[in-house]
């Protein structure tokens, strides 16, 4: 399998391709991860490597890190905020202290990006589904923005799981998968990747080489 690096999205912006057309892309930022742990089939039952990003400093050493400080002080690390494990197929190539940055991205054409998406609260079925709501003719009532009817006749007498109604909408796990990669700025951190990318700006993200790319 191929690595998880963790990222965060700074916004949006665009870019001009060699026929001078406008490429709306999402600008993700990508700062050099450490291996800071190797998970071996001896030891821990399978084989995999944990990478670590953005260093701890100062103020952000809180209490409730003491333990994944301890974690990094152990393999003589810097510490840090954000850990990932990922699936190698060689887990000697990479032994603890390992740095990894935007270069593993060179020569690869497309990327899976997962995000937490963006909280909407309690919402209708008609922003949540999209249903199409009732007529507002002269007779139809107040219920222009209602879901209708929900469940069946007393032989049944219940709502079937799965039903289409008004809830919590967004705040979900997403993948988008096939994300081409436009232009890798090493200097700058970022990558650019065409389209969107779900979640707030600044969040954090989860990319990984495309399982359906070709």
């Amino acid at each position: 399998m191929s690595l998880k690096l963790i990222g965060r999205k700074k916004g949006m912006t665009h870019h001009f391709d060699d026929q001078g057309n406008v490429v709306p892309c999402t600008v993700l930022q990508l700062k050099t991860h450490v291996v800071s742990q190797v998970k071996t089939l001896e030891k821990d039952g399978y084989e995999s490597i944990q990478l670590a990003t953005e260093k701890l400093t100062g103020s952000k050493r809180a209490n409730h890190m003491k333990p994944q400080i301890g974690h990094f002080e152990k393999n003589a690390l810097e510490p840090r905020k954000y850990l990932i494990e990922s699936k190698v197929a060689k887990i000697e190539e990479y032994p603890i202290g390992t740095e990894i940055d935007l270069s593993v991205l060179e020569n690869v054409q497309s990327v899976d990006v997962t995000a937490i998406s963006k909280g909407k609260g309690f919402q209708g079925v008609m922003k949540r589904h999209g249903f199409k709501g009732f007529g507002y003719s002269h007779g139809e009532g107040p219920i222009h923005r209602h879901g209708g009817s929900t469940g069946q006749r007393s032989s049944i007498g219940r709502v079937w799981k799965g039903r289409k109604m008004a809830g919590h909408m967004g705040n979900e796990k997403v993948t988008i998968q096939n994300l081409k990669i436009v232009k890798i700025d090493r200097e700058n951190e970022v990558i650019l990747v065409k389209g969107a990318v779900p979640g707030a700006t600044n969040g954090i993200v989860e990319i990984t080489h495309s399982v359906k790319g070709k």
